[in-house]
């Protein structure tokens, strides 16, 4: 081998050998006056931020889901949520978890969001008027519509959410009909093909729709195929439709499709209609509230 490469490769190999020394010293350093570097907990944390995030935000979350989203194994994602459903924050169920503040009998103070949602909920209650048929779906904004309804309003609100219906109820000049079938027990909504037929027969002066994702390209979308049936009846028996969401899901997307976004007339949220969050819906042709 010639000198000039020997000597080359013998700078290289000191390179190393000082490298190695420092890298060796640096870990003593940090093992003795800092002690083991907790990297798993700290992901764990921040996994379990992102999922307790997610469940408060959409309801309800698949583990799948979650999965692919934070890229760790489904086995990973069901050991955090037994150990925040042990913790008392989230309900696991089959396949995922549901918010707790999805369960009937729940206040306000409870739920996610709530003064953005009571925001969205007084915009919407504007667009009610006495003698109206509405329809709605179910979720926690569609709980605050309910419990903010002017006391002299005379209308039927028909809805296939149980939750929605008790709320109703409470209310003393309001008709409530309950379209009924296999209760899903995830969503607190009736699904099926019987509820689809009897939605079916229906001619709504409105429906109000609580949002779980939506988008400008990929239009509402749901994590929940019988809850997206249900919707997607619902939107063919009434003649105005109004999505309610809160702002933190707008240009968010999930797995099944609900509607294209040309297919609502206003989406309503907390924030002022000329927001810049807001533009491109304005664009597609819909009133902004």
């Amino acid at each position: 081998m010639p000198v000039k490469v020997l000597q080359k490769t013998h700078k290289n190999a000191q390179k190393w050998d000082e490298h190695a020394v420092l890298f060796l010293f640096y870990a003593f350093f940090c093992l003795h006056w800092c002690g083991p570097i907790k990297t798993n907990s700290v992901l764990k944390e921040e996994r379990q931020a992102f999922i307790l995030h997610q469940v408060n935000l959409h309801n309800k979350v698949l583990s799948s889901r979650l999965s692919e989203q934070i890229r760790v194994s489904e086995d990973t994602i069901r050991r955090d949520l037994h150990e925040l459903a042990q913790e008392g924050k989230i309900t696991k169920v089959h396949g995922g978890a549901l918010s707790n503040s999805f369960h009937v009998g729940v206040t306000s103070a409870e739920v996610y969001s709530v003064e953005e949602k009571k925001t969205i909920a007084l915009k919407a209650i504007q667009l009610i008027q006495d003698g109206m048929f509405v329809l709605t779906s179910g979720g926690t904004t569609i709980i605050e519509l309910a419990r903010l309804l002017p006391r002299n309003l005379h209308a039927v609100f028909i809805t296939p959410s149980l939750p929605a219906a008790l709320e109703y109820s409470n209310h003393p000049h309001i008709e409530v009909v309950i379209v009924g079938d296999r209760v899903s027990k995830n969503a607190r909504l009736a699904v099926g093909g019987e509820a689809v037929k009897r939605i079916q027969s229906i001619s709504a002066d409105i429906c109000f729709l609580g949002v779980n994702a939506i988008d400008t390209d990929k239009g509402l979308t749901d994590n929940d195929w019988g809850v997206v049936e249900i919707k997607r009846t619902m939107i063919e028996s009434a003649k105005k439709i109004v999505a309610l969401s809160i702002s933190e899901k707008i240009n968010t997307a999930e797995q099944l499709k609900v509607c294209a976004v040309d297919e609502i007339d206003i989406l309503i949220t907390e924030l002022a209609p000329d927001a810049e969050l807001l533009q491109p819906y304005v664009k597609k042709g819909i009133l902004v509230m």
